[in-house]
């Protein structure tokens, strides 16, 4: 395994780059290299496959986009597409698009992305001006190349960004079948994933040649500018305390996770009564109503953003200073992709997670992924009950009533070992 931080420069200076992508780079006001880019940029512009583990927030977009760029043959020489970039949402492949746009400042370089939702004609269109790199969904990219608006003749460069996620939801076969019809010769392939799973490790083995493995996340869960905190909260009370918490924090922007899409809805129904600056995003919504909400986000018009976890993945906003699970998430995975949507950049973040009595065991399970013990917070009139334990009557005299002190003790489901 590579180490990332053997040899990795401190400047972009130190990366050989071209002088048009320097000038790229100060227009961008990036400064210096994150780690990320300093072990991914060097290594890729060589010409080898690689694996990067990075959690999302650590600049790992410019890290697979600024190779890309510096190695773009002229249009004369390869007219199709020659970079391609899967996402697995529809909200990555926009904010993908505009970082290849501007890194490609000043220069004569289209990107297009393609994602269901829009109307295909369009991006048909778009695709005959000949763009070098094209960004999209796994699903319209299938689409297009069934079409034969998609050509891949001229590809040498294939990513998979956020790949644990295409494969949590179900993107396997669509990226199987469309790495199948991507040049195996002299092609190569960048993956990008916050975590590497068994499927991930396959699927390289598969369609990789000897890849490089670049790890970032090697304590990176748990980083010191996220504080995570959760509060115990019977289900029925958890709207009430999300309430007093955004009265209490009034974060700068804040992400709010629900498992579900209903759930969603019907939360944004609730909040919209006590706020202003409250909106939803989820899979249902049509594209339009997405983008809208996405453009008032980033443009930080937005406060508190709804959402469901498939989507919430695509959000890139440097200035969240709050995540909120309304909802513990299933899979511990799904709470590091959450968490990792503040502090980003290595800016400070805060995390909440609400906790009724039967979800003891589910913390636990996210200590034990984490490897750190969540804090615990409390708002007064809010601390869940303890669960109701069915006992054999006794009589009066045998058993004086508990002290009034342990009535507030954690119930013992709430304990943990690591």
């Amino acid at each position: 395994m590579a180490d990332p931080a053997r040899e990795a420069p401190k400047r972009f200076e130190e990366m050989d780059l071209s002088p048009a992508m320097m000038k790229a780079l100060v227009k961008a006001n990036y400064e210096e290299p994150t780690p990320v880019q300093a072990g991914v940029i060097p290594t890729a512009l060589e010409g080898v496959d690689v694996i990067g583990q990075a959690r999302t927030g650590t600049g790992k977009t410019a890290s697979f986009v600024i190779p890309i760029l510096e190695d773009l043959l002229p249009k004369r020489e390869a007219p199709g597409p020659q970079g391609l970039i899967l996402v697995p949402t529809r909200e990555l492949a926009v904010q993908v698009r505009d970082e290849v746009v501007k890194l490609a400042s000043g220069r004569r370089i289209q990107c297009v992305a393609l994602y269901g939702g829009k109307p295909i004609r369009g991006q048909i269109e778009k695709l005959k001006d000949g763009p070098q790199v094209v960004v999209g969904t796994p699903g319209r990219l299938l689409d297009h190349i069934g079409r034969g608006t998609l050509r891949l003749g001229d590809l040498w460069c294939v990513v998979l960004d956020e790949a644990d996620r295409m494969l949590d939801i179900g993107f396997r076969p669509d990226i199987e079948r469309i790495l199948r019809k991507c040049p195996e010769e002299n092609r190569q392939t960048l993956l990008l994933s916050a975590t590497v799973p068994p499927p991930i490790l396959r699927l390289a083995q598969r369609y990789m040649h000897e890849p490089v493995t670049l790890n970032f996340s090697e304590g990176d869960v748990s980083v010191e500018t996220i504080d995570q905190l959760y509060f115990t909260v019977d289900h029925d009370r958890k709207f009430d305390l999300l309430v007093k918490l955004l009265e209490r924090e009034n974060p700068a922007q804040a992400i709010i996770f629900c498992r579900t899409k209903r759930g969603v809805d019907r939360l944004l129904r609730r909040l919209s009564k006590k706020f202003k600056s409250v909106n939803a995003i989820h899979g249902d919504m049509q594209q339009s109503a997405r983008d809208r909400v996405m453009k008032s986000f980033r443009g930080a018009k937005l406060q508190v953003l709804v959402a469901t976890d498939v989507v919430g993945r695509g959000i890139d906003v440097t200035g969240i200073s709050h995540i909120i699970n309304f909802d513990v998430p299933e899979f511990c995975d799904d709470y590091v992709h959450r968490v990792g949507r503040t502090g980003r950049m290595g800016r400070e973040g805060v995390a909440y997670t609400f906790v009724n009595p039967e979800e003891g065991p589910q913390l636990t399970r996210i200590e034990q992924r984490i490897n750190r013990l969540l804090k615990r917070d409390e708002i007064e009139g809010f601390d869940a009950s303890a669960p109701v334990i069915e006992e054999p009557k006794k009589e009066k005299s045998e058993a004086p009533p508990p002290p009034e002190s342990a009535m507030k003790r954690r119930p013992k489901r709430y304990r943990r070992a690591l």
